[in-house]
C-alpha cells in the first residue's frame, strides 16, 4: 500500500477532495439527523417508517457501538482520536488511484467524528440500578435507594423508577444520540434465533457510516492481499527458468543426466 509521496494520495488534491468531501457530507448528515430526531420525534411515540421493518425511536447511549462499555466514555474518546490518526495514516499511505479506499476512509472519519461530537458535547444522567440495568435522561429528583425520577428526551412527562439506585456509580455522563431501530425478526421456526430481532440495537447515521466504511476497507485489504499474492507467485514463476542460467555448463549438464 506504500507508494511514496510522488504517487501517493498525500500530495494529490483530488484524493483529498474525495476524503474530505465524503467526511463532511457524512458528518453533516449525521449531526443534522440527530438534531432533527431529538427535536421532532416524541419519546413515547416512535415513528413507524415501515411496519415490522424500521422505526425511529429516541435512545441515549452512554456506551460505545451497540451500547457496549457504558461509563467508559474517556476511553472511547481516546480510542476515537487514535482511530482518526490511523485513518489519516492509511490515507497518506494510499495511492492516488485508490478512490474506493479514500471513500471508505471518509465514511469512517465522518462516522467517528459524528459520535465523537456527541461524546464531547452531549451529556445526560445515567442511573444504574443495584439489581442491574440502567435508565438515561434528565435528572428531575436526586437518585437514592428509593429510586430515581428522570425525564426522557423530547418528553414532558417525568418517569419515576422505584428501584434502588447505585448512587456512587450513577451520574452525568457523555452520551451518544441514537434513533434508528430495525424491527425485522427471524421466523419463529428458525433454530436459536427464531423470534429474535435481526438487529436488536438502536443506532444512528454515524454508526452506519462506520460499519459501511469498515466493510469497504476490509474489501480493499482483501484485494491488496490477493494482488500481493499474485505478484509473489508471478515473481517466483518468473525466477524459476533463470536459475539454470547461473550454473556452469558442467553443472547444467549434470542436472540433465
Amino acid at each position: 500500500m506504500g507508494t511514496g509521496l510522488q504517487a501517493g494520495a498525500l500530495m494529490h488534491a483530488p484524493s483529498h477532495a474525495r476524503l474530505w468531501l465524503i467526511t463532511a457530507i457524512g458528518l453533516a448528515i449525521d449531526l443534522w439527523t440527530k438534531h432533527w430526531a431529538f427535536s421532532t420525534i416524541p419519546y413515547e411515540n416512535p415513528i413507524r417508517v415501515l411496519d415490522n421493518v424500521c422505526s425511529l425511536q429516541l435512545s441515549l447511549n452512554p456506551g460505545a457501538l451497540f451500547g457496549i462499555g457504558a461509563g467508559l466514555a474517556p476511553v472511547f474518546i481516546g480510542a476515537s482520536v487514535i482511530a482518526l490518526l490511523f485513518v489519516l495514516y492509511l490515507f497518506a499511505s494510499s495511492g492516488r488511484s485508490r478512490w474506493s479506499m479514500h471513500i471508505a476512509l471518509g465514511l469512517v472519519l465522518g462516522g467517528a467524528l459524528g459520535n465523537l461530537y456527541d461524546r464531547t458535547f452531549e451529556k445526560a444522567y445515567v442511573a444504574y440500578f443495584e439489581s442491574g440495568g440502567r435508565m438515561v435522561g434528565d435528572l428531575v429528583e436526586p437518585a437514592s435507594e428509593n429510586g430515581v425520577v428522570l425525564r426522557f428526551p423530547n418528553s414532558d412527562r417525568d418517569v419515576r423508577m422505584r428501584r434502588p439506585v447505585d448512587v456512587e456509580r450513577s451520574g452525568m455522563q457523555p452520551v451518544v444520540r441514537d434513533f434508528i431501530k430495525i424491527e425485522i425478526i427471524f421466523p419463529e421456526s428458525w433454530p436459536l434465533v427464531g423470534g429474535k430481532g435481526i438487529w436488536p440495537w438502536i443506532f444512528n447515521i454515524a454508526d452506519a457510516l462506520l460499519v459501511v466504511g469498515v466493510l469497504l476497507l476490509m474489501l480493499n485489504f482483501w484485494h491488496d492481499h490477493r494482488q500481493h499474492q499474485a505478484e509473489m507467485e508471478e515473481s517466483e514463476h518468473g525466477d524459476a527458468p533463470g536459475m539454470l542460467t547461473d550454473l556452469q555448463p558442467a553443472e547444467a549438464d549434470g542436472l540433465n543426466d
